[in-house]
């Protein structure tokens, strides 16, 4: 009954409306499983090869149609008949056809979507909800969510260089109060911005993406935002960044210059010590509990630095440092670099290697933190590997936009299903 019948991958379009992969699997039993593949904007440079077919005629050459192809002819014969249990089996044969370290032969997008895509069909045919199949008994931690409801950098046309300035509400003894804190506190922050005439406008991750006098003032507008949805600012509802710093990196980089340009307000560049003095600043004035990618994900010696400076009490977390990678995860761990990583399963592009990230961080007492991407469908799959694993964090935009409540219903789902059994990620190690 779990042997597989079919795959078959088609395009589709992401939040964006940018084309990606969607992939579709089917079981002797009639079990099915589909799932769609994100993408990023602002992307590490040591991520798995999203494959695009970079024919200008075609959806100004983002078109998968290659990777489709490489699913429906090249895979997809190769993997029929085999069990889909065998998830570890599966994802090795791909890699094995792929041949490349980086997945460049046949891109990450395609072999992503058949690796969900086997996951789901054989949750269904196992009669277990994909969190259950995929993390056993002991499945039952909701994470925190992490709200991005300010945004700068890459994903905003702002004078902002930073990228996400994210409330997490930690101070709750369950996802649903929370999640309604952090609602609450979006839709607050909504009228902040506009009885200051600023922007109310939305970025790729449903953030709001006005022009502000400077970085720092869209702290103070989360703590007014706070304060007015009738929360405890740094009791209950704590700050999440992730600057995006490698973007500071690269700008600096394409001048000519070593460090870090402010690329979008007044030009300046700055070395890491700078940027650790600025970071250990605003933790020392706003309940900041979280920094991402601080630092850029070549600059290890400044990330040693970061950590020996903050890494007791901030969590600092490597997204293009890791890219979700157990190498990269474990060359931090020798270098002392961060103390939590980043998940996301279309950096590395199967979800064996996803998990065997999320084991070695776990194992080596560094937090994990799911995510989504910029580039976004109403797939919940990584709601389901949240709770799986029980990271404790999700990472998966503001309350806006289907494309990311679908993961927040999802877990209100899961939250529901578990009732009294299921444990809020704010009752972690990271709560303090």
């Amino acid at each position: 009954m779990f042997e597989i019948q079919s795959i078959h991958a088609r395009q589709i379009l992401d939040s964006r409306g940018n084309p990606t992969l969607e992939v579709e699997c089917t079981l002797d039993d009639g079990s099915f499983g589909r799932a769609a593949v994100p993408s990023g904007a602002s992307t590490g440079e040591n991520e798995a090869v999203e494959l695009r077919d970079g024919d200008a005629k075609l959806y100004g050459g983002k078109s998968v149609n290659n990777a489709v192809a490489n699913v429906n002819m090249r895979l997809a014969p190769d993997l029929i008949g085999m069990d889909a249990r065998e998830q570890e089996s599966i994802d090795a044969r791909m890699l094995e056809i792929d041949g490349t370290p980086n997945k460049a032969q046949l891109g990450a997008n395609a072999i992503l979507g058949i690796s969900m895509a086997v996951a789901r069909a054989a949750a269904e045919a196992s009669g277990l909800p994909l969190y259950r199949y995929l993390g056993g008994s002991g499945a039952k931690t909701i994470p925190v969510p992490m709200l991005n409801v300010l945004n700068g950098g890459k994903h905003a046309d702002s004078n902002v260089d930073f990228q996400e300035f994210m409330v997490q509400p930690w101070g709750f003894s369950n996802f649903a109060d929370a999640l309604r804190a952090g609602v609450e506190i979006y839709h607050s922050l909504k009228k902040v911005l506009h009885n200051r005439g600023l922007s109310t406008a939305v970025g790729d991750e449903g953030g709001f993406a006005p022009n502000l006098k400077n970085n720092e003032e869209a702290l103070k507008l989360l703590e007014e935002a706070t304060t007015k949805a009738g929360y405890k600012w740094g009791e209950q509802i704590f700050v999440a960044l992730d600057p995006a710093t490698s973007e500071c990196w690269n700008e600096a980089h394409k001048a000519g210059k070593t460090g870090y340009q402010m690329f979008k307000s007044s030009k300046d560049i700055v070395s890491s010590d700078d940027m650790i003095s600025l970071w250990s600043d605003w933790c020392a004035k706003y309940p900041i509990r979280s920094i991402e990618d601080g630092l850029a994900e070549n600059d290890w010696a400044g990330w040693n630095k970061l950590t020996q400076k903050l890494g007791d009490r901030i969590q600092l977390v490597g997204d293009d440092l890791f890219v979700t990678n157990r190498k990269f995860l474990q060359k931090g761990l020798s270098e002392r670099c961060a103390n939590a990583i980043l998940v996301k399963v279309n950096q590395i592009g199967t979800l064996s290697e996803t998990f065997d990230a999320v084991n070695l961080a776990t194992r080596s007492r560094y937090a994990s933190i799911l995510s989504h991407r910029s580039g976004e469908t109403e797939d919940s799959t990584i709601a389901d590997i949240a709770v799986a694993t029980n990271c404790g964090q999700i990472k998966t935009g503001a309350p806006c936009r289907s494309d990311r409540n679908a993961k927040y219903n999802q877990l209100i789902r899961i939250a529901e299903e578990l009732g009294d059994n299921a444990i809020y990620g704010g009752a972690m190690w990271w709560r303090k």
